[in-house]
């Protein structure tokens, strides 16, 4: 027998199984392309809408491929017009302060509670714990009435006898975060204790190892944080609608609403609108989307 013949009978086997190994990649990627172009309809329409200044060219394809492909006279009117209708400018000021209040606070307060459940140990710290991780399943939607009537009543530094229409009535509640809290934990608990344990010989205290020992190593969580509270922030209807008045403090959601329910209904602009609103947020996490994977497997959390 040959050498080629010795080589051939030789990888013949493998070849069946390497074939299953091709069809199986092979139509997970078909499925998952499937999934992206699933997803990814919504988003198209929305933006192909938004590029048509005429509303009855634009529910004439709604029935066709049409709805998808940019066509005929392509124009950015839609847009301007959002501008010229409602307060736009407003509503992403109030969205953006409003988000990065919360992130930037939410980020500190959130980390230290982690920081002192993780490394310290007091008196009713594991009855903390668990009512921490027990309020992750409550809905806000549970506790939105009762917290109305509670900021409703509350005096702030202004003189004012209620909390309602104003910018410290969206951060202030939303800062200390059950979920943020635990995502901080489980990456606390898992550092090695060599990292304390070389802090405090060098005479670190409590909140000097946790500013130069934790915050530096705990970049993944961070950004994991930052983009959930930034995602789930930037989409407040709920809250918002119930205590603001006026368009002053209105953020996004809450001024998309009162535009769509403006007579007549203009459905360009509000397909302006909302790219306007979807996009921006779309970018940013594509764009640390490998952080925030990163961070949610490193943290122990799992489906």
């Amino acid at each position: 027998m040959t050498d080629s013949k010795q080589k051939a009978w030789k990888i013949s086997p493998v070849m069946p199984g390497q074939i299953r190994i091709y069809i199986r990649r092979t139509l997970i990627y078909i499925l998952m392309t499937l999934l992206a172009l699933f997803f990814l309809f919504p988003i198209v329409f929305m933006l192909v809408s938004s590029l048509k200044d005429n509303d009855g060219q634009l529910m004439a394809d709604m029935g066709s491929i049409y709805a998808f492909i940019p066509y005929g006279h392509i124009s950015l009117q839609n847009y301007i017009n959002v501008f010229h209708l409602v307060p736009f400018s407003l509503y992403m000021f109030n969205s953006v302060f409003i988000v990065v209040c919360i992130v930037s606070s939410g980020l500190i307060v959130n980390s230290l509670i982690a920081y002192a459940l993780a490394r310290m140990q007091f008196a009713g710290r594991d009855i903390l714990l668990v009512c921490i991780v027990g309020l992750i399943v409550v809905p806000f939607e549970a506790i939105a009435i009762p917290l109305l009537l509670v900021v409703n009543q509350l005096p702030w530094i202004d003189g004012s006898t209620t909390w309602l229409d104003s910018y410290h009535v969206q951060i202030l509640p939303f800062i200390a975060d059950t979920f943020s809290i635990y995502l901080f934990y489980q990456f606390f608990i898992g550092i090695s204790k060599d990292f304390e344990e070389a802090a405090l010989v060098d005479g670190a205290g409590r909140v000097r190892m946790y500013w130069q020992v934790f915050v530096p190593l705990a970049r993944r969580p961070v950004v994991s944080v930052a983009i959930l509270q930034c995602i789930t922030h930037i989409g407040d209807f709920l809250w918002p609608v119930l205590v603001t008045r006026g368009d002053t403090y209105r953020p996004l959601m809450v001024g998309l609403q009162v535009f769509f329910g403006e007579a007549p209904i203009r459905w360009g602009p509000i397909m302006a609108f909302a790219s306007m609103v979807t996009i921006p947020m779309l970018v940013v996490f594509l764009l640390f989307q490998r952080w925030f994977l990163r961070s949610v497997a490193s943290s122990g959390i799992k489906g």
